[in-house]
């Protein structure tokens, strides 16, 4: 079936969305960004979308720029008539806040998904979200796929060079790094992390087969990179040989590259759900594109078809 649909970038990682286009042999959406002097956001479709089916693909990671400008673009194509707007959202920030954990803070991500939703999208996909309870802040059609597809076959072709345990960082890891086990057959080992009292050195303890040849930490993402690399040293001491980590997003933020060179991690992989700027890109990184199942997804909800195999494996 012929795709007609027209998918439009935002200015957080044009490169993923190039890479979809040219998966699918559409041209890429003609829209116009740019900034006032002060700073504001500017933007117009150049093209006529009435009644078109459209596609708005944005990360909302920091600078908050992004989130606004995924809410000016997707209210400008209802504006512009569209008949249906999607929002793909590789990346979905502040998905961290999903609950009132603590007196007087905010929901950020319930916040943010009324936003878009307020703006006009009539359709979520996102993948790998850091709280899958999110999908449940909105009453329209969300997809939320997994990156597991782009992994599994590297992660295959690492276990077969030897004796590999999935290890998830923390507790709050469990369900994410079991799945992968369950997928690839493989061992799972939990680490235990715990302050015993406020100041003082957090105690790590290896839950499962405490003794690694090799291990694969496995996480929906990483930021400031403390927790890999203090699991990773962990690891080392209890004997892995070879200690690798799977992401499927890399902020990278603060002193993180520092810290994942100076630990024992021998190689990272990521996606490119965010545009890694090269300042933050490392000899250790490796990033695996995430353009054919996004494409694959569009290409399936313009076609009215099921994307159900995208979940299964």
């Amino acid at each position: 079936m012929k795709f007609n649909a027209r998918i439009f970038s935002g200015r957080s990682n044009p490169t993923l969305t190039s890479e979809i286009n040219a998966i699918l042999k559409t041209p890429p959406g003609q829209i116009s960004i740019s900034n006032f002097s002060d700073g504001e956001i500017r933007l117009r479709f150049e093209e006529n979308i009435r009644g078109e089916d459209v596609f708005i693909v944005q990360s909302t990671n920091p600078p908050a720029e992004n989130l606004l400008e995924l809410l000016l673009i997707i209210d400008a194509a209802r504006r512009a008539s569209a008949r249906r707007i999607t929002a793909v959202i590789p990346y979905y920030g502040y998905a961290r806040q999903d609950r009132k954990d603590q007196p007087r803070v905010p929901i950020s991500s319930r916040l943010i998904m009324d936003a878009i939703v307020s703006a006009g999208a009539n359709r979520i996909v996102a993948m790998d979200l850091h709280s899958t309870q999110i999908q449940g802040f909105v009453n329209i059609p969300f997809d939320h796929l997994y990156a597991k597809s782009v992994f599994v076959d590297k992660i295959k072709e690492i276990i077969e060079l030897g004796e590999f345990s999935i290890v998830a960082p923390d507790v709050g890891g469990i369900k994410f790094a079991r799945s992968y086990a369950k997928i690839l057959g493989v061992p799972l080992s939990i680490i235990d992390k715990r302050r015993p009292s406020p100041n003082k050195a957090e105690v790590m303890n290896v839950i499962g087969e405490s003794r690694l040849k090799n291990a694969l930490i496995i996480d929906d993402m990483i930021d400031t990179g403390g927790t890999i690399s203090q699991a990773a040293r962990l690891l080392k001491d209890n004997g892995a040989k070879t200690i690798i980590v799977v992401a499927t997003h890399g902020l990278f933020s603060g002193n993180c590259v520092k810290l994942i060179m100076e630990s024992p991690i021998d190689k990272v992989l990521v996606t490119n759900s965010i545009a890694i700027p090269p300042e933050r890109q490392f000899e250790k990184l490796e990033i695996l594109t995430a353009a054919p199942m996004f494409a694959e997804a569009i290409k399936r909800i313009h076609n009215e078809e099921s994307i159900s195999s995208l979940f299964e494996f």
